[in-house]
């Protein structure tokens, strides 16, 4: 059974990363972890592709295909019956 939390389109490109922490910051479901300056992508699958952290990113370290990954998540919810999921 196809589950949304598992595929994503985030895509993160450290080498652009100036680890201003902004995708950290804006993003509601803590994918990213921050350790200083640097940043990492900790939990890809808690990705709601909501697009936050790439309209905030300066350098354009990130690329997601925003709202596809709510829409996924609220059919999810409703077919399996489960809570549904906020979208940030």
């Amino acid at each position: 059974m196809f589950n949304a939390y598992q595929t994503t389109t985030l895509q993160f490109n450290p080498t652009e990363c100036n680890g201003c922490g902004m995708c950290y910051t804006v993003c509601p479901h803590a994918v990213f972890n921050r350790n200083g300056r640097t940043i990492t992508v900790a939990h890809a699958e808690n990705c709601m592709e909501c697009g936050a952290c790439q309209l905030n990113c300066p350098t354009n370290a990130i690329t997601v295909d925003s709202g596809v990954g709510c829409a996924a998540a609220m059919m999810y919810a409703a077919v399996t019956g489960k809570r549904e999921p906020v979208c940030g």
